[in-house]
């Protein structure tokens, strides 16, 4: 394509996201599912066409989607279930990859069992945007959610090693089990501390400037930076972006100032929403030149192969959950009961978090399996030829099985995940959340508080006690309403209350900052107000507008 086809082709992309983000923003559809859809359909358009570069996807795309997840993910909360983390985006993967690695080299044509686990771990991670995405909308439970990002954020790694040694065994013929897992665990442990060292750098930075501007071209580059220094070190550059993205987030509210962190996720949000709506759209323009390679194949083959793959990633999974999670929980359960049901003892948190997992959970965990693009991109990577010479082994079949798969997840379970959700009735407790945020804005509040006595003994100014007893009376203002919204959810089980003087509130305060921007608009339209000065009280308005919560809906 030439420039000006290149220019249009993205406008084109751009308005294109934009439209189906409306569309499933009134409709409750899943985006990812609509905006492959979309690309299927535009493939068999004549016209610009783009054409899946799997490692421009792996260097530019991948990594500032996993980064800006891992920023928006709690370190704290996957620190938490590590344990049921790493058996998704760990042993999950290894797992996934040798059943179909296996069933590949038992009953495929012309597999081996290194072919077979190429094209199990390229498959095997879920890409959760799509899950996450309506996750969020319908309002499952935070450790699901937690559960769901935690494991698309490292399964990536496992996944793209397993495929490197795959690759080395399917092209040289040999494949030795002890330097397999030497090569895993070494490309693990080097991604983590490439991790380290990136977050370890972006925070001297941090205390070196504060600039907002300056940061955010720091952050936009830091998930670059972390993946090609792994990717040059020969460790999992996946897993340093990760690693980096979790602990620079975590460390985010005590380095990084007010101003800073607001224009850093504003930045995170709009460079999320553009690239997840052209990877999206890009999978389903990839279906034309994915079916274009099976004529070499028999039918037969071909649907063999296709119906193994796809069954193996829609039981494996569930499977998996069931024999890790449930009958762990009914063990506990006799163990428990054998010893006095220890399950209420303190020291058993760990083991109580296990048994909480319900029938339902286990479902929704199942069909949040979705996969996405790194899929695709993985198996792109195959080379065309072995060390011998001789064309890599059925890499087209290969190609048309991983698209399959991700059609069927991303569009089958995408579109069927919120209806699902709904139908199993699992949401979280609105009350339980609400009574969390509102102990902790008094906690919060008292902490002002005391921090205003101490500045009361240290300064004795006449004028100085004015400004800290306005501040005290703003605070115990403040501390009283918290306290008050405790006091009333303390009587909800579940939603939280509808409260017709609240929401009144919140309407009037909204009315209130509106009629102070237009003031303002007209003063600068009657040349009283020049526009600079516009901006920065607008901004302040906008400030306090961004405090007020959204009116619920009755």
């Amino acid at each position: 394509m030439d420039g000006e086809s290149t220019v249009l082709l993205v406008l084109a992309t751009v308005v294109v996201i934009v439209v189906i983000h409306r569309i499933s923003e009134r409709t409750g559809l899943p985006a990812a599912a609509l905006k492959t859809l979309v690309g299927i359909g535009y493939a068999f358009i004549p016209g610009p066409h783009m054409v899946l570069d799997p490692h421009l996807i792996l260097t530019v795309v991948i990594p500032p989607l996993l980064y800006s997840a891992a920023l928006d993910s709690s370190l704290v909360a996957i620190r938490r279930n590590l344990g049921t983390v790493i058996s998704l985006s760990v042993l999950l993967v290894l797992v996934s990859a040798l059943a179909v690695g296996v069933s590949f080299d038992l009953l495929v044509p012309g597999a081996t069992l290194a072919v077979g686990v190429a094209l199990g771990a390229a498959i095997a991670p879920p890409d959760p945007v799509a899950a996450l995405a309506v996750g969020r909308r319908v309002g499952l439970p935070p450790r699901l959610l937690t559960l769901i990002q935690g494991e698309g954020l490292l399964n990536d790694a496992t996944a793209l090693t397993l495929l490197s040694v795959a690759v080395a065994a399917a092209t040289s013929g040999s494949f030795s089990p002890g330097a397999t897992a030497l090569q895993f665990v070494l490309a693990s442990v080097g991604g983590v501390a490439v991790g380290l060292l990136v977050a370890t750098a972006v925070r001297g930075i941090r205390r070196l400037w504060q600039d907002p501007l300056t940061l955010n071209a720091v952050s936009l580059v830091t998930p670059f930076g972390a993946y090609l220094l792994g990717e040059a070190l020969h460790v999992s550059g996946v897993l340093a972006v990760v690693v980096a993205g979790l602990v620079i987030g975590h460390d985010t509210p005590r380095r990084v100032s007010g101003a800073s962190r607001l224009q850093v996720d504003a930045v995170w949000r709009l460079v999320d929403f553009l690239l997840e709506g052209f990877v999206f759209l890009l999978i389903g323009m990839q279906l034309p030149a994915v079916v274009a390679g099976l004529g070499q194949y028999d039918i037969s083959t071909v649907v063999l192969a296709s119906l193994l793959t796809v069954g193996v990633v829609l039981l494996v999974r569930p499977l998996w959950l069931v024999l890790t999670l449930l009958l762990p929980q009914s063990l506990h359960t006799r163990l428990g009961r054998a010893d006095g049901d220890t399950a209420d003892r303190p020291e058993d948190s760990r083991d109580r978090a296990v048994e909480r997992f319900s029938g339902r959970e286990l479902v929704v965990l199942s069909w949040a399996g979705t996969r996405g693009v790194i899929s695709l991109a993985a198996i792109s990577t195959l080379p065309m030829t072995t060390e011998s010479g001789a064309p890599f082994p059925l890499r087209d079949l290969l190609l048309f099985c991983t698209y399959l798969v991700v059609l069927v997840t991303l569009v089958g379970q995408g579109l069927t995940f919120a209806p699902l959700v709904r139908a199993l009735g699992l949401h979280a407790n609105a009350a339980d959340q609400a009574r969390l945020q509102n102990r902790a804005r008094a906690e919060a509040a008292q902490a002002g508080l005391e921090q205003l006595d101490e500045l009361e003994r240290e300064d004795h100014d006449p004028v100085d006690r004015q400004m800290i007893n306005a501040l005290r009376n703003q605070l115990e203002s403040r501390l009283r309403k918290y306290r008050q919204r405790l006091d009333v959810l303390a009587n909800s089980s579940d939603g939280v209350p509808f409260n017709p003087h609240y929401e009144a509130g919140v309407r009037a305060q909204r009315a209130v900052l509106d009629a102070e921007r237009e003031r303002l608009v007209h003063l600068r339209d009657v040349g009283q107000l020049p526009d600079s000065g516009l901006r920065v009280l607008e901004r302040e308005i906008d400030h306090q507008e961004g405090l007020l919560p959204t009116p619920a809906r009755r």
